[in-house]
C-alpha cells in the first residue's frame, strides 16, 4: 500500500518486538480521559446548581452544550488537514493547555456569561484539538488489520472516566464546591495530556519506517481472507487508498449517508448525556441513584468497547453499526417506559452496551471506506455535519422540557431516531470518486 505521507524506511531497521502504534493508542487513552472532563455526562452533574446558583433557567443552560458542539463542528475542518499535514503531538500539547486553563478559570466564574465563554473559548477549543478525532485519524494511520481493537483500546479511556467522572465530581462538589472542583479537573487535564502528547505523538508508521500494525512490509498489511474477516468496505479501503479533496468527498453518497445516519443519533445523544441526571431525579429518586444511573451507562459503554472493536474487524461494519443502534433504542424504551428503579437500571444498562459501540464504529467505517491518506480532512468535514446535528440536541430536551414539563417526548423522539438510523446505515456502499452528475444519479 502506497500512501502519499509515506516516506523511505530508515536502512536497516529490524522491527522491534514491540509495535509503537500501542504508544500512540495509550496517549490517547489518557486524552479520552481529560476530554471526558467537558463531556455532557459530567456537566450534567453541574446542571441543577449551576443553573440554580448563576441564576439561568436549564433551557438557556443547555444552549451552553449547543455552542461548544457548534464551535467543535467549527473547528474540525480547520484541525482535521491540520493532522494529515503534521502529527497530533503539538495540537494535544496546546489543545490540552488550553483546556486545563479553560477549568481552572471555570471556578472563578461569577456570571453565567462568563462561565460560558471560558467554555467556549478556551475549553472547547483546547478540547477540538487534543480530542477524540485527533486521536482516533492517529490511531487509524497506524493500524488497518487491527484497527477496531487500537481505536476501542483508547476509547477505555473515556468509558472509564465515564463510570468515575460523575461519582468523582458528585463527591468533589460535596467537599470543595462546584468552583474548586473544575480546578481539580484543569490539573488533571495539564498532567494526563500534555507531556504524553509531546513525548510519544507521531504522524504515521511511514514517517518512522515502519508500517501499519507492525507489519514487515506493505503487502503484509492484507490479511488473507483465513487470517482476518474485513468487511467489503475495508476491502476496498484497503485496496484503493487515495486521496481525497472536500469537493470530492461532498460528492459520494456514502459521506453523506454516513453524516445523516450518526447526526440524526447524535441529536439524541448529547441530549440525554446533559439532562440524565436531571430526569432520573425528577422523577423521584436521589442525586446518588442518578449518579448511579450515569454510572450504570458508563460501565456497560466501557465493558462493551472491546466487544464493538473485534466485531468491527470480524462482521460487516454497517451490520455492526445496526445492532449498535437497535440496542441503544431497546435499552432506553425500556428506561423510559416504567418508574421503577430496578427497569430503569436494566433499561439503561442495555442503552450503554449499544452507545459503547458510537465511536469505535464510527470511526471505523470512516476509516475503511476513505482510508488513511486523507483522513484527517474527510473527519473534520464529517464532524462539522455531526456536531451540528449535534447541538441541537440539548436546547431541544431542555426547551422540550419547559414546555411539556418532562422529558418523555424528547426520550421517546431519540429512541425513534436510533432505529431510523439502524436501518439507513445499511443503504452505505464503498465510495468512489464520480462527477456530481454520477452523484445525483446515484440516489
Amino acid at each position: 500500500m502506497k500512501l502519499g505521507f509515506a516516506r523511505v524506511p530508515a536502512q536497516g531497521y529490524r522491527k522491534p518486538a514491540f509495535f509503537y502504534g500501542w504508544y500512540i493508542v495509550g496517549t490517547g487513552f489518557f486524552s479520552h480521559v481529560a476530554c471526558a472532563f467537558s463531556l455532557s455526562s459530567t456537566l450534567s452533574v453541574f446542571l441543577k446548581p449551576l443553573s440554580e446558583d448563576l441564576g439561568v433557567s436549564r433551557g438557556i443552560f443547555s444552549l451552553l452544550r449547543t455552542g461548544e458542539l457548534l464551535i467543535t463542528a467549527i473547528m474540525s475542518p480547520v484541525v482535521g488537514p491540520l493532522l494529515d499535514r503534521y502529527s497530533g503531538r503539538w495540537l494535544m500539547a496546546i489543545g490540552a493547555l488550553a483546556s486545563g486553563a479553560g477549568f481552572i478559570l471555570l471556578g472563578q466564574a461569577q456570571e453565567f456569561w462568563q462561565f460560558l465563554l471560558l467554555r467556549w473559548l478556551l475549553v472547547t477549543i483546547g478540547v477540538a484539538f487534543m480530542g477524540y478525532m485527533v486521536v482516533h485519524v492517529a490511531i487509524s494511520r497506524w493500524f488497518i488489520r487491527k484497527r477496531g481493537r487500537a481505536i476501542a483500546i483508547a476509547n477505555l479511556g473515556q468509558g472509564l472516566a465515564k463510570v468515575s467522572i460523575p461519582l468523582l465530581a458528585a463527591s468533589l462538589f460535596v467537599w470543595l464546591g462546584w468552583r474548586q472542583t473544575w480546578t481539580v479537573f484543569g490539573i488533571l487535564t495539564l498532567l494526563l495530556v500534555v507531556v504524553p502528547a509531546i513525548v510519544f505523538m507521531r504522524r504515521s508508521p511511514e514517517d518512522m519506517g515502519l508500517h501499519p500494525d507492525g507489519a514487515q512490509g506493505p503487502s503484509s498489511a492484507l490479511p488473507s481472507g483465513r487470517e482476518m474477516k474485513l468487511s467489503a468496505a475495508q476491502r476496498q479501503a484497503l485496496a484503493a487508498d487515495v486521496p481525497w479533496s472536500q469537493a470530492e468527498l461532498l460528492r459520494t453518497r456514502a459521506f453523506w449517508l454516513i453524516v445523516i445516519t450518526f447526526g440524526i443519533a447524535n441529536v439524541g445523544v448529547a441530549g440525554l448525556n446533559l439532562h440524565i441526571f436531571a430526569y432520573v431525579t425528577d422523577i423521584g429518586y436521589s442525586a446518588l441513584a442518578a449518579a448511579t444511573v450515569m454510572s450504570i451507562i458508563a460501565f456497560t459503554q466501557l465493558g462493551s468497547i472491546l466487544f464493538w472493536g473485534f466485531i468491527s474487524e470480524r462482521v460487516d461494519i454497517r451490520k455492526a453499526v445496526m445492532m449498535k443502534f437497535l440496542v441503544q433504542a431497546l435499552g432506553l424504551l425500556l428506561a423510559i417506559t416504567t418508574t421503577r428503579l430496578g427497569p430503569i437500571y436494566v433499561g439503561f444498562f442495555l442503552y450503554g452496551i449499544g452507545l459503547g459501540g458510537v465511536q469505535v464504529l464510527q470511526e471505523v467505517i470512516w476509516a475503511n471506506y476513505f482510508g488513511r491518506i486523507s483522513l484527517g480532512k474527510v473527519r473534520g468535514l464529517g464532524l462539522l455535519f455531526t456536531h451540528a446535528f449535534a447541538a441541537v440536541g440539548p436546547p431541544f430536551f431542555g426547551f422540550l422540557f419547559d414546555l411539556t414539563k418532562g422529558y418523555f417526548a424528547s426520550f421517546f423522539l431519540f429512541a425513534t431516531a436510533l432505529v431510523v438510523s439502524a436501518f439507513l446505515i445499511l443503504l452505505v456502499r464503498p465510495p468512489q470518486k464520480q462527477s456530481l452528475g454520477n452523484f445525483f444519479m446515484g440516489f
